[in-house]
Formats: structure tokens, C-alpha cells, sequence
């Protein structure tokens, strides 16, 4: 008589980088991109003087960096 045994996984859950801010674990790649679109913002308000640019810049670079950041966290573990 013959039986599968079932497989049995063996990944580790993903680990990822944290940092404590203020009693709470933030992970690295939100705390780096928060600092670059601050940046950003910082940078288009003194090149263009609108407003309306910065922010929308800033906000543009820091989702884009978000999400490059975590992928690259994902597939880093």
C-alpha cells in the first residue's frame, strides 16, 4: 500500500527591518522613503517656488519610492 505524505513548507516568514519610533516598529523602507520625499519637496520648493509642484512632487516621488522599496525588501528575504 503506498500514501503521499504531504510537503511540508519550509520558508521562514519574510523578516523585515524595523526601526522603533516612538514605541512602534516601523519598518526601514517607509521611515527612507518618508526622508526622500521630504527632500524632494525640499528640493522642488527651491527650484520652482510653487507650491503646488512641491507637493505634488514630493507626494509622486514618495509613493514611487515606497513601492520600490518594499518590492525590493520582499525580494531581498
Amino acid at each position: 500500500m503506498t500514501y503521499a505524505i504531504p510537503r511540508i513548507p519550509t520558508r521562514r516568514p519574510a523578516q523585515v527591518h524595523t526601526v522603533d519610533i516612538a514605541g512602534t516598529a516601523w519598518p526601514v523602507y517607509k521611515v527612507e522613503s518618508l526622508i526622500f520625499g521630504v527632500l524632494v519637496f525640499i528640493g522642488a520648493l527651491a527650484l520652482t517656488t510653487s507650491l503646488q509642484v512641491a507637493v505634488l512632487g514630493a507626494a509622486a516621488a514618495t509613493v514611487v519610492a515606497w513601492w520600490v522599496l518594499k518590492s525590493t525588501e520582499q525580494l531581498r528575504n
